[in-house]
């Protein structure tokens, strides 16, 4: 029977009369080295030097293999590549929203110093749920990456201690791991709390609200400490039903500020411990024309915070060193790095724009 063929019944009697079928041809494999090597009329050698980036081959031959090599449309096979050298040059990125403000800007901080590195960044958002940080991790795990940096849904990750111990490098942002021993990179949530709300008491005000995430989240915990810390402080006690947690949205903010405003003895001035948050505080005191009586100051900078009126007072991240920080810890662990884990703590800044720094009006405190 010819090549390509295989045996089948005869249509018309059924018999078992073998019937010559052809069989499609699978499509063209992928041009290899070797048909670049041919084409460029130089040794297979040649064109791995050129492909893996050897700077002392003859620029001429160079050329010739680099003009073959896109002719033929020739790719590297980069799985090969991997299984040689242990590393796939990927590395796992999962944070809390890839679409909220701060999680973006810590994301592009981390993808650029990945690019400059020629790695792989694969991204995904974990939405508060540990179940959903557990399955990621593991099937980024799965897919062989260098390494992952998490910012973390979950408070227990033991889950990783065995991938940890294989090899695998981790770096937690924003948030520490628990109990698990890793890097961490994170910002001075606590201090920088305290200092807003101790800003915001310098202009005579002492009724502040707390409007804030859900307190098992660590940095919403932590700057809710901030916030008792600034009051202690002073002297005095917090004010009573002037703390609002567990605000997940920009409207569920925004409701609980037109409730908190329209309570017998409302604020004089309002601490928001997040950016969704600060929108949603914003469009309340707009909305109910408090915006100019009312100070406020917001953890997080927030997109076109300086074009409001008043432009918002915040306390803002530095995004950019907390992703590379954590960046280059991920890429010394890959290299090797063995010296005990540590957290780093970056600074934040603040940023006074005139939302904070509000006159309390005659008889309003």
């Amino acid at each position: 029977m010819a090549g390509g063929d295989i045996a089948a019944n005869c249509p018309a009697c059924r018999c078992e009369k073998p019937v010559a079928m052809s069989v499609a041809k699978p499509e063209s494999s992928r041009p290899t080295m070797r048909d670049v090597a041919a084409l460029a009329g130089v040794a297979l050698k040649t064109v791995s030097r050129v492909i893996n980036g050897v700077p002392t081959v003859d620029p001429e031959l160079a050329q010739r293999v680099r003009n073959a090599a896109d002719k033929l449309g020739y790719r590297p096979n980069l799985a090969a590549s991997n299984l040689r050298s242990g590393r796939t040059n990927i590395v796992g990125l999962l944070l809390e929203d890839v679409g909220n403000p701060f999680s973006a800007a810590l994301h592009r901080s981390i993808e650029d110093y990945m690019r400059e590195r020629g790695v792989l960044l694969l991204t995904a958002s974990l939405d508060e749920d540990p179940d959903r940080e557990r399955e990621l991790a593991s099937r980024l795990i799965d897919s062989r990456v260098d390494g992952l940096i998490i910012v973390p849904a979950g408070t227990d990750h033991r889950y990783l201690v065995a991938e940890q111990s294989h090899g695998t490098s981790i770096v937690f942002v924003d948030r520490e791991p628990r109990p698990l021993v890793a890097d961490a990179v994170v910002a001075d949530n606590r201090r920088s709390a305290a200092r807003l709300v101790a800003h915001l008491a310098k202009t005579g005000r002492r009724r502040i609200g707390y409007l804030g995430d859900t307190l098992t989240i660590q940095t919403a915990g932590e700057r809710y400490q901030g916030y008792l810390d600034a009051y202690r402080d002073l002297g005095v006690d917090p004010p009573n039903g002037l703390a609002h947690h567990g605000l997940r949205t920009v409207e569920a903010a925004e409701e609980a500020t037109v409730r908190m405003l329209a309570q017998n003895q409302p604020p004089d001035a309002l601490f928001t411990s997040q950016n969704l948050i600060t929108v949603g505080a914003v469009h309340a005191l707009h909305s109910t024309g408090r915006q100019h009586d009312i100070a406020l100051a917001g953890f997080d900078d927030v997109q076109f915070a300086e074009t409001l009126d008043p432009a918002i007072t915040v306390v803002a991240q530095d995004t950019v060193t907390i992703g590379r920080t954590a960046s280059e810890r991920l890429f010394a662990r890959i290299a090797g790095d063995r010296s005990p884990a540590r957290v780093y703590t970056i600074d934040s800044q603040l940023i006074t724009r005139g939302s904070g720094e509000l006159r309390p009006m005659s008889g309003k405190h």
